[in-house]
């Protein structure tokens, strides 16, 4: 069960798995998108199709038509990656249940979001944990957690990668150790500092200047590629952020305060310091560096 491209991967894992059979998969609908609105299949529809396997696409998960449908597959187990909550009656279906593979250290990063906040919070290192579906989101016993470095050239696209695939290993691994019965299942530890990770809306990219500027950076880097940072210019036009750096002040501009030489740099006063913007993409314009920005935009503050 799963949807975005971050799904397939694990789709993969488990179709080359000997000790198995991926009987049906479960996908969302299929759903307008581009400038003409066609309906387009989701990632791991895609996936599925080009193996042969069926897919069900059910609008809602307490069908009893659903239900009914996904009950003659037979499964013994459910495998979920980036999908939806499911109810009590689907979870528990199978004979060994439902796991989920969920892109975080958990109970850390709880929700939706959990690349994005790992990278925006200054984490150094996240990871992918396997866990028993139980009526709580993202709170069920777990099976096996892998450890993901986060280094510092990382962004949400680089780190999306890597989980993608440590999913995948985690998520064959899980599912031989329970076909084998030798899956633990532990459970998470409530206690301690818990962040969570709320979906993340358009708002969560506005550049708020009275933070630091190493804060400022992890924002810039958990939001790019999408849905990317962003700051007004002194002109009013909006200027996406993909990849900055922070650097120290020498004197005491107030924050939001701009500055560029007009040919290298363009940096906006933080907190403490400067974010000093490196790619860039203005309205209507493609992503380019800043200098290119700045041979195409004479900026005057």
């Amino acid at each position: 069960m799963g949807t975005p491209d971050f799904a397939v991967a694990t789709l993969e894992a488990l179709l080359g798995w000997p000790g198995g059979r991926v009987v049906a998969v479960v996908t969302a609908p299929d759903r307008p998108a581009g400038r003409g609105r066609q309906l387009q299949a989701s990632a791991v529809k895609a996936a599925a199709e080009g193996h042969g396997l069926p897919v069900l696409q059910p609008t809602n998960l307490k069908s009893p038509e659903f239900q009914a449908e996904l009950k003659s597959y037979g499964a013994d187990l459910q495998v979920v990656v980036a999908f939806r909550m499911l109810p009590e009656a689907v979870w528990a279906m199978p004979r060994l249940g439902s796991i989920n593979i969920h892109a975080s250290l958990l109970p850390q990063y709880r929700g939706a979001a959990p690349i994005n906040w790992a990278l925006i919070r200054g984490e150094t290192e996240t990871g992918v944990s396997s866990f028993f579906l139980r009526h709580e989101i993202d709170t069920g016993d777990l099976i096996f957690q892998d450890r993901v470095a986060i280094l510092p050239e990382d962004d949400f696209g680089t780190l999306y990668t890597k989980l993608q695939h440590a999913g995948a290993l985690l998520a064959r691994r899980s599912v031989e150790a329970l076909a084998a019965g030798t899956a633990p299942s532990l459970p998470q530890q409530m206690d301690g500092d818990l962040r969570p990770a709320p979906k993340i809306s358009k708002e969560t990219g506005r550049l708020d200047l009275t933070q630091s500027a190493v804060d400022l950076v992890n924002l810039v880097r958990g939001l790019s590629p999408v849905p990317t940072a962003f700051a007004p210019l002194p002109d009013g036009r909006t200027l996406k952020i993909f990849r900055a750096g922070a650097l120290p002040a020498g004197s005491q501009e107030e924050p939001g305060t701009w500055a560029t030489d007009g040919r290298r740099y363009l940096r906006v006063r933080a907190a403490d310091g400067w974010l000093d913007l490196l790619d860039v993409q203005a309205e209507g314009k493609k992503r380019m560096s800043v200098e290119e920005f700045l041979r195409g935009n004479k900026l005057v503050f």
